[in-house]
């Protein structure tokens, strides 16, 4: 009887600390991110929609589309320290959560993608247009991008939320230029469909989208 009870209370041990692994996150761990893409499109923007950085119109099947990670992966694997982005699809169950997490992820042109890379955000002199008839500057020697205002609330309550969600951090002066963002551009009626849908399919809400 004494060792049942200690193989027992051994058992609940390990399942304590295997749920301190988990991360901040309460959804569902089987999720991952090819099932989020394909979600992505065909729930989000089944009939197509407009791109983050440019807002320009595309339509389903655009091969000068692709997916943003607002929140960028490449932080989150040098959080996570699990090594490159396949290695910890590999080894990280918290690393899947947060790649395939659709409140972090938006249309955007490939082009504007690539240029973004892994930039902050932040707010740079001058009106230099990085792409023409597209509202998106880039400083390539600060390593940093401005975003037009029209989706600078939407890009602050998505990295806001991923802060929130996994304890990811968000340093110094990006943290308060993101919460200015979020008090100045206050979600739209695009943003909230977005936020219901995600919703039903992940079962996670934004709260910074209201």
């Amino acid at each position: 009887m004494k060792n049942t009870a200690t193989r027992f209370g051994l058992l609940l041990l390990l399942l304590a600390l295997l749920g301190m692994t988990v991360g901040y996150s309460k959804q569902p761990h089987s999720r991952n991110y090819l099932d989020s893409l394909r979600t992505f499109w065909s729930e989000l923007y089944p009939n197509g929609g407009h791109t983050l950085y440019c807002n320009q119109q595309f339509k389903p099947f655009d091969r000068k589309v692709n997916v943003e990670h607002v929140y960028p992966m490449s932080w989150v694997t040098k959080a996570l320290k699990c090594g490159k982005r396949d290695q910890c699809r590999h080894n990280s169950d918290r690393f899947n959560l947060i790649e395939s997490d659709m409140h972090n992820l938006y249309p955007a042109r490939k082009d504007v993608n690539q240029t973004r890379s892994a930039y902050p955000y932040s707010m740079l002199k001058g009106e230099k247009h990085a792409f023409a008839g597209c509202d998106f500057e880039v400083d390539y020697r600060a390593r940093k991008v401005e975003p037009s205002p029209e989706i600078r609330g939407r890009i602050a309550r998505s990295m806001m939320y991923m802060q929130r969600e996994y304890g990811l951090d968000i340093y110094g002066k990006q943290q308060r230029l993101l919460e200015q963002w979020h008090r100045q551009y206050p979600p739209d009626d695009e943003e909230r469909r977005r936020n219901r849908i995600i919703e039903r399919i992940q079962g996670s809400t934004n709260p910074y989208i209201r």
